[in-house]
This record gives structure tokens, C-alpha cells and sequence, in this order.
């Protein structure tokens, strides 16, 4: 009984390092983490896809976007443009600030390549 009751308390020691170890593979800081998570759920149901291959209200967001230019993205979520609401009354600035933080850490696709012309037959 003592030998399991050790452990059981050596398990959950160190579930807890194992579970933040795994956490923090992801390459990501805390405000990139943060971010992650604001755009998954403010920004998400226009930029994220919901399933592969299925197109998205706004365009994709990369480190690309807005042309690598923090500034042009932090106004774009402030004031919105035609197509998207504004989020200065929703979004605190380190929010706003750990979205870009998070968008610039996301690769740009690599090009489809185009399909070849069939061949005559």
C-alpha cells in the first residue's frame, strides 16, 4: 500500500512538469500562445478554415499579411475595413499586440504548383 501510495505521488509530482514540457514544444512564447488563442476564437469564424480544403470568409493570415507591416495590422483590427468589424472596443492593446505577435510566427504556404496541360491524344 505505501508503494503505490508513492507512486502515486511521484505521478502526480510530475504529471505537471510533463504536461507544460509538452505545452511549450509548440515554439511559442506566452504572448504568441495568447495570441494563438485570442485569433482562435475573435478572429477564427472568418480567417481559420473549418475544414481542409474549404475556403474562409477573410483571407488567410500568415506573417505575409498586411504586407509584414505590424503597424498596418494593428489598424486593420482597430478600425476594420469594409469587410471586417472593428475591434478597438472588443480587443485590449497587449490582445491586439499578442495577435500580430502570434500571426507573425505563422509560415507563408508554399505556392500550388499548377497542373500541367493534358496531353493530346
Amino acid at each position: 500500500m505505501k508503494r503505490s501510495a508513492s507512486i502515486l505521488m511521484f505521478l502526480l509530482a510530475a504529471c505537471p512538469q510533463y504536461a507544460f514540457a509538452q505545452q511549450a514544444s509548440d515554439g511559442l512564447n506566452d504572448q504568441q500562445r495568447l495570441g494563438r488563442l485570442i485569433l482562435s476564437q475573435s478572429c477564427g469564424v472568418c480567417h481559420l478554415s473549418p475544414a481542409l480544403n474549404a475556403k474562409t470568409y477573410g483571407p488567410p493570415l500568415t506573417k505575409a499579411a498586411s504586407g509584414g507591416d505590424d503597424g498596418v495590422m494593428r489598424r486593420y483590427i482597430l478600425e476594420g475595413t469594409p469587410r471586417m468589424p472593428a475591434f478597438k472596443y472588443y480587443l485590449q492593446p497587449a490582445q491586439i499586440d499578442a495577435i500580430i505577435a502570434y500571426v507573425r510566427t505563422i509560415p507563408v504556404p508554399a505556392p500550388v504548383p499548377a497542373s500541367a496541360p493534358a496531353a493530346p491524344r
